[in-house]
């Protein structure tokens, strides 16, 4: 079993600025800026890192989430912001005004691999918790975190996406996010009972061993948390699930914005297949092999129509998943369950199948910046 974590402190400086954009960060601790002491100073201390796009409408809610947690080590939180087409600065800089333990740094290109990399640089502390700007912590979830990552000697801790929605269609995305049907059996979605899992929601990290495995892969504009967990794994470190440890999600709030998230989901898992060998399997397939499907019954089907067998099944398929899934929720939200899984089927199959040569390239072009760095 790994030993605890290192509980050492810091001296107190002034924290560094943000690194340049076109290097990449160290990952070693930055020096601490003075704060209120931890009630147990035994405890390790930890750096919540978010990287924040676009995130007017919930970074309030996701920092105070964080802040609330009882936790008796230190706690610092830094927001790693990029350049938001909305108000997110604005909430970021009333935030840190109000409250010593929030600071920022600046994430120019946007893209959530650098964000967390810059954040983690400018982290003071030796565990890393990763929070999303659209994320809510539940009550317990750092000390639980790091109480599991000392307990069973893991390298990555983390729970479950409990996704949450508001609106009537942003309920119907929920609904398929926590099921089988919409998003295969992963344990951080469906939940599942406590052990070793290839990835997990987010994580809590032991900062030596990000350092030890070189961070976030700044090619990954997606998939950049599977794709890190999985050298985690390969350079032997323990990646560990619990389902206590739960993480309310805002699921997105357009059917565009949804097709826009699941094709970037198709697309760069195919990327991280392309570079990890070995790293694909029959749930991930399964998405284009229905598109493909499908797409050739319905034509065939034109001309032969007993083939239209095949997207008349897949139909009654969603539909009564749909029922099943949504059982308790309002009417509204029931009959969007079918819609919303077809995007979500759909957009990542064909993400998949059309993932561009140039993202498995050795060294590809920089890629444009995303509005989230959801797990795929």
């Amino acid at each position: 079993m790994r030993g605890p974590v290192s509980t050492s402190p810091t001296p107190s400086a002034t924290p560094d600025p943000a690194p340049a954009a076109d290097a990449p960060p160290s990952l070693s601790p930055a020096s601490p800026l003075s704060a209120t002491p931890p009630t147990n100073p035994a405890l390790p201390s930890v750096s919540v890192v978010i990287p924040v796009l676009n995130e007017e409408r919930h970074l309030a809610a996701a920092v105070g989430r964080v802040l609330a947690q009882e936790y008796g080590g230190d706690l610092e939180v830094v927001l790693a912001l990029g350049p938001s087409r909305d108000r997110t600065h604005a909430v970021a800089e009333a935030l840190a005004a109000s409250d010593p333990r929030v600071r920022w740094v600046d994430n120019p290109s946007g893209r959530t691999p650098d964000a967390l990399n810059a954040g983690i640089a400018a982290g003071r502390h030796d565990v890393i918790v990763r929070v999303d700007g659209h994320a809510e912590l539940c009550d317990g979830y750092i000390a639980t975190a790091v109480a599991e990552l000392e307990r069973v000697g893991a390298d990555n801790v983390g729970g479950i996406m409990d996704a949450q929605g508001v609106t009537d269609f942003e309920k119907a995305v929920a609904c398929a996010m926590r099921s089988k049907i919409g998003v295969g059996n992963a344990r951080f979605h469906v939940g599942g009972g406590a052990g070793e899992a290839d990835t997990v929601y987010l994580g809590v990290f032991r900062r030596e061993t990000l350092t030890r495995v070189g961070g976030y892969d700044t090619h990954f504009a997606r998939a950049q948390d599977w794709e890190l967990n999985h050298r985690i794994r390969s350079a032997g470190g323990k990646v560990w699930f619990t389902p206590e440890l739960t993480v309310t999600y805002r699921p997105r709030g357009t059917l565009r914005a949804l097709a826009q998230q699941y094709l970037n989901y198709g697309r760069w898992r195919r990327v991280v297949a392309a570079r990890h060998e070995g790293t694909i399997n029959l749930r991930y397939l399964a998405p284009p092999a229905m598109v493909v499907g499908t797409t050739a019954a319905t034509l065939l089907g034109l001309a032969w129509r007993p083939a239209l067998a095949v997207p008349a099944g897949y139909l009654a398929a969603i539909t009564l998943g749909g029922i099943a899934t949504s059982r308790g929720e309002a009417p509204a939200v029931r009959a969007r369950l079918p819609l919303v899984l077809a995007t979500m089927h759909w957009s990542w199959g064909i993400g998949f199948l059309t993932s561009p040569a140039a993202l498995r390239a050795t060294d590809p072009a920089p890629q444009p910046g995303s509005d989230g760095g959801d797990l795929t």
